[in-house]
Parts: C-alpha cells; structure tokens; sequence
C-alpha cells in the first residue's frame, strides 16, 4: 500500500511535469503564461479599474443632474448632452473593462476545470487499483487466508489489509464524487461567464450606437436653433405646450377608460409578480399625485415609477411577455418606448429609452434587455418611466395634439404592489 501511494504522488508530480513539457514541445512559453495566482491579480486589478471608472459614471451623472435642475437655456441644453456623451464614453470604458474582466476569469476557470478532471482521472486509476486488488483478496476467501499463512498474526494482518482497502475505496469513491460535482459547478460557472460575455458585447456594441447618435441631437439642436437661445426657447414654449395639450388628452381618455375598470380582474396583489426593470435601481418619483407631478403635468398625477440612471444603462424586461408594441414619439410624451403585454392581464411601459433593440410580435422572457436607458421625448433627463396597465383597457392612440406617432393610453395601476422592495 505504501508502494502505492508512492506511485501515486510520483504519477502527480509526472502529470505536471508533463503539462509542462507539452508548453515547451508545441513553442508556449511558461514565463509567459498566466498562472493562477497571475490571473487572480489581473482581475482584482480589472475589478479596481472598474470601480474607478463606474465611480466617475457616478460623478457625471451628479453633474447631469445639477445642470438639468438649472433654468433651460440653450447652453445648458448643449452642456447636459455633452455630459451624456462623456457619461456613455465612460459606459463603453466600463463594458470593455467588464468583458476583460470575464476573459480573465474564464480563464482562471478554465485551470480550475483541468485540474478538476486531472484529479479526476487520478482517482479512477486509484479506484481501479484498489478493486484489482480487492478482487484477488476476494477469490482467496477467508478461510483460504488463514490456512496458507504460517501464523495467526500473519492471517490477522492480511485481513486488516483488506479492511483498509475496503475504507480507503470507500474514501476514493467519495472524494471522487464530490470533485465531480465541483468540475460540474466549474463549467457551469464557465458557462455563465460565457453568455456574460455574450450579452455584455451587444451592451457594448449599443452603448457605441448611442453615443454616435447623442452627437448627432447635439448637431441636429445647433441646427435647428442656429445657436441662438432666442429659437431655443421659442421651440421650448412651442413644445411644453403642445405637451400640457397632450397629457389633457391623455386624462380624459384615461377618465373613461377607468369607468369600465373591474379591479377584480387584476392578478392578486403580491411582491415579484414583476420585477425591477433595471439593474441597481434608483427611484426618482413615485406613483401618483406626487410634488414633482404636482407642478410639472397638467393632471397632477404620475402615471408610473420613475428610475434614474446614467444614459445607456440596460433596461430589462419585467415579466415574460409579447412586445405589444415599439414606438417614438418624438420629442413629446414617451419619445421611443415598448409596452409588453403579459399572460396576467397586466402589460409594461418602458419610456424615454435612447435605444430600443425588440421588435413587434417578439416573446421576450423576464430579465432579457429591450432597450436602453435614454432622454427622448418629454424628459427632464435621463431615466426610465415605468407603466403598469390594465391590458383590457390599453390602447395606442393618435392624438389630434401632435403629430408624434401612437402613444399608449389605458387604465394604470401602481407597480409598487406587484413588485420587490425598491
């Protein structure tokens, strides 16, 4: 036995020995690969960078929201869209350095899965030899084992051997087992990280989008002002107007609608019926006759919940559900948005988005991105507004007050009693 487990080391130090030696057969250098302990530092290195990075997101976003507070003028227009173009340059720094973070990390898993099945593999042998053994104990019988040694003890000694050998197989088959079962939760991680990857490439590939396209509303409103505030605010009157028209619409069409509202065909009132839209969520403005609704909407009445965050920053969906529909509204009410209509009687507004990346008649599942964390329409910033209707009662409508596409009206429902804490 002890000849064996001799062996046995020998054949693990041999094991990597000949990794090594097949680094130096085929040209790769071990100097210059990463080891372990190599990977774990560049990720805790890429972890800090990131910090660093979605910190000054943080910082941009504070300077957003001191410019968006101040009086509208032209050039604080121009100022709020550079600082949007800045927030999503430093987006796209964040995404590059979360897929080299993943790379790293795949792998860091990828040694661990190689060692995994080495032991693996040195546990079979060990299996093996230990039932090869056991067997030709075995065809010998007890009574076999007595007559043919010369003593008792030497009798006694062999049957202890074959003791241990039935508890040291017992040992192996367990440990063999449980290193199976952490092999299965590396690849599994592996996996994850993988469709990470995947996802956070088309983050990335969007977030570039945006910023091409928030450069080109920057150029489009020096254009259409001339750079003169006097056409700024001209434009501005124009559209706060045009907008208090509107959401007067949008009430008295929603005033009829709620008289045929049966709250009885509502799905029961319960936290994670829906879930949160976005990631980190930070809620700006509740549900209802809130300060801020008080003094900005001709009804007094927020139809949604409102969640700050910086420009591009992932919208997902609430629940499952069929996309209903994708519009843009232009500069007014919801600018591009996605209603999706969900198999309990309940459908979801996503509005302001810079970006929307479904289509029509589309099955989505809870938690995949829709679209994008944006500004259009009538939006005093970058954010997402998030409606719960009441499916019988929705409708797209044309309103006689703009020209600005189908915008969704319908009986609305507070979010908070369908969903988590915020």
């Amino acid at each position: 036995m002890k000849k064996y487990f001799r062996n046995h080391k020998f054949m693990r130090v041999l094991a990597v020995c000949g990794i090594s030696m097949v680094f130096v057969l085929f040209g790769f250098s071990t100097l210059h690969a990463q080891t372990p302990d190599d990977l774990k530092k560049s990720i805790e290195q890429k972890a800090k960078e990131l910090q660093e990075v979605n910190q000054k997101i943080q910082e941009t976003q504070q300077s957003l929201t001191t410019t968006t507070a101040k009086s509208k003028t032209l050039n604080q227009e121009i100022k709020k869209i550079d600082y949007q173009i800045s927030q999503l340059n430093l987006g796209v720094k964040s995404s590059e350095l979360k897929l080299e973070k993943l790379k790293l990390e795949i792998d860091s898993i990828s040694y661990e899965i190689a060692e995994k099945e080495e032991e693996i593999s040195l546990k079979k042998g060990a299996i093996t030899e230990f039932l090869r053994q056991l067997q030709e104990k075995d065809k010998e019988g007890v009574l076999l084992i007595f007559l043919k040694n010369q003593s008792l003890a030497d009798s006694l000694f062999e049957s202890e051997t074959i003791r241990q050998l039935n508890s040291e197989l017992s040992y192996e088959v367990t440990a063999l087992f449980n290193v199976r079962e952490a092999l299965a939760a590396a690849k599994s991680s592996a996996d994850q990280k993988k469709n990470d990857t995947q996802i956070e490439n088309k983050v990335l590939i969007n977030k570039k989008t945006i910023v091409e396209d928030q450069k080109d509303n920057r150029k489009q409103l020096l254009t259409e002002t001339k750079n003169q505030e006097k056409l700024y605010q001209a434009q501005l009157t124009d559209l706060e107007k045009k907008q208090r028209e509107i959401g007067a619409e949008i009430d008295n069409i929603e005033t009829e609608l709620r008289k045929n509202f049966d709250d009885s065909s509502l799905p029961i009132k319960r936290p994670g019926v829906l879930g949160i839209p976005i990631l980190s969520p930070i809620l700006t403005q509740s549900y209802g006759a809130t300060t801020f609704a008080q003094k900005a909407y001709s009804s007094k009445f927020h139809n949604g919940l409102d969640f700050g965050a910086p420009i591009g920053t992932p919208i997902i969906a609430s629940r499952e559900g069929k996309i209903m529909t994708v519009g843009n509204n232009g500069k007014y009410q919801y600018g591009k948005y996605v209603v999706i209509e969900h198999d309990n009687g309940l459908s979801t507004l996503y509005a302001h988005m810079s970006k929307q990346v479904v289509t029509g008649g589309q099955t989505v599942s809870r938690g995949d991105i829709i679209g994008y964390i944006g500004n259009t329409g009538y939006s005093f910033g970058a954010h997402l507004h998030f409606t719960v209707y009441w499916t019988p009662s929705l409708l797209l409508k044309s309103l006689p007050a703009c020209n600005c596409g189908l915008v969704p009206v319908g009986v609305t429902i507070n979010p908070i009693e369908y969903m988590d804490n915020i």
